[in-house]
């Protein structure tokens, strides 16, 4: 009976715990689509959301009072994930703002490269249409930004967390708050970025078979 006990500790219970850590990536390891059919930024010439993965922000008019989030955003997420290739940050900011944003680029460049940092000047209209297609229980203030972020996928999909248990429903991170970023938006675009490379890794194995 010891010798079995002893072989059951040795043999079998690991074999059950895989299985249920296993299990458990499977069922646990995406992260929900809140909206579907998020609008592409027609608006640019070059910037688009089809096959990237993207962080997307709205800076509005007072660009400089968005630098500290600019500055948070690049510290915290950019430069964990900038490396990756179908990664991006795109910024939608108001025309007019030209200036600012430069400012705001030149900045950014002391502190790391900046290749995946994408600022997109648009109307208000056009603003306001893109945001009004993430369908987000988060409003833009009176000068078209905010302090959320928000994840899009390479199939226009807003990603979040359904069930947070600080806020129930996460459309966006709020980029005011290191711990925010870093507790949460962190180990959510992991998760995106993991969903893809399992199904580059099953693509490409299947191709092989």
């Amino acid at each position: 009976m010891k010798k079995a006990f002893v072989l059951i500790v040795l043999f079998v219970l690991p074999i059950v715990a895989y299985l249920f850590f296993a299990s458990g990536v499977n069922n646990f390891g995406k992260l929900p689509v809140l909206t579907e059919n998020v609008n592409e930024i027609d608006f640019s010439k070059e910037i688009r959301f089809k096959d990237k993965i993207t962080v997307l922000g709205f800076l509005g008019t007072n660009v400089d009072s968005r630098k500290g989030n600019a500055f948070n955003l690049n510290q915290k997420i950019y430069k964990r994930f900038h490396e990756f290739n179908d990664f991006q940050f795109v910024m939608i900011v108001p025309i007019g703002t030209e200036n600012k944003v430069d400012k705001i680029k030149k900045e950014l460049a002391t502190l790391s490269e900046t290749d995946k940092w994408n600022f997109v000047f648009a109307t208000q209209e056009e603003i306001k249409t893109l945001y009004s297609s993430l369908k987000t229980d988060i409003q833009l203030d009176d000068k078209l930004g905010t302090p959320f972020v928000f994840i899009i996928d390479k199939e226009f999909k807003l990603r979040g967390r359904a069930k947070d248990e600080d806020e129930g429903t996460k459309y966006g991170f709020n980029s005011n708050s290191v711990a925010d970023l870093n507790n949460k938006m962190v180990d959510d675009i992991k998760i995106v970025l993991a969903e893809y490379r399992l199904a580059l890794k099953k693509n490409n194995t299947e191709r092989i078979k």
